[in-house]
């Protein structure tokens, strides 16, 4: 849902999310319940006291972390179409057990039916800073993902994309953070958490069934809000961003973050 407004179908009114109380108060409580409503309904909506007790860090670690979103390079690729987003890239190998692997930096492509802006593009971008891939944050969100993931597919490693993002708003332009519109990522499960947000409106995230109905939305707000979605049963957009104070521009930071069956 946006600012103040409810999605009928999703039952999720956005103050609402302040409200959730960790289920069972154990980490292996919130995520077994974020893994059997992935797999049940397709999504799930983990909000940032869950998300920091699910990955045992401190609520004040969100601060800390968003300073890389400020080294960050420009998606010439989104600028063709208008939108200015600055985004890095990397990919990991993550075991059954829990053990993670950086990969070789590498070319992204998505899949045949998955983003039509970009299917089967040979994408390059710059790759996370050697700070960013030493987060304890970032290895500890990894390994609960691929707990909720397993809810999804049975495999023995998952291959993990981590893409952070800032989109723009400026006055007279709108921040696309979905320049493509409703699509799938080509993975097995998808997230967004959200990291920080300045100056802006908008940014209603939105995930639909196969047959294209909205099943669920909201607008994150609160750093530390994660979105979860079965990239496999659903898809996914978020609405254009604008300047809340025209006089200046604004940004939504997030980090998307994938896993696909290997």
């Amino acid at each position: 849902m946006d600012e103040g407004h409810a999605s009928p179908r999703s039952g999720l009114h956005h103050a609402d999310t302040d409200r959730l109380a960790p289920a069972g108060g154990g980490r292996r409580q919130l995520l077994d319940r974020a893994r059997e409503e992935v797999a049940a309904k397709g999504w799930h909506l983990m909000p940032p006291a869950a998300v920091c007790h699910g990955l045992g860090v401190a609520p004040d670690v969100w601060e800390g972390f968003a300073a890389h979103w400020n080294d960050l390079a420009v998606d010439a690729y989104a600028a063709e179409s208008g939108t200015h987003r600055l985004r890095r890239f990397g990919q990991f190998l993550l075991s059954r057990s829990g053990e993670i692997n950086a990969l070789p930096h590498d070319v992204f492509v998505q899949p045949q039916d998955s983003n039509p802006l970009y299917v089967d593009v040979q994408r390059r971008f710059e790759p996370l800073t050697a700070a960013f891939r030493a987060e304890p944050l970032l290895e500890a969100l990894m390994r609960a993902l691929g707990e909720v993931a397993a809810g999804l597919d049975v495999a023995g490693e998952w291959i993990v994309r981590v893409h952070p993002f800032r989109v723009v708003a400026r006055a007279g332009s709108l921040g696309e953070p979905t320049p493509e519109g409703r699509h799938k990522d080509g993975v097995t499960l998808v997230t967004s958490l959200l990291i920080g947000r300045d100056n802006v409106t908008g940014g209603r995230s939105t995930v639909y069934d196969a047959d294209g109905r909205e099943i669920a939305a909201t607008t994150l707000s609160e750093p530390g809000s994660l979105l979860l979605s079965d990239d496999q049963a659903t898809w996914h957009a978020v609405s254009p961003l604008q300047p809340q104070d025209a006089g200046r521009s604004g940004y939504r930071d997030v980090l998307v973050t994938t896993l696909a069956a290997r």
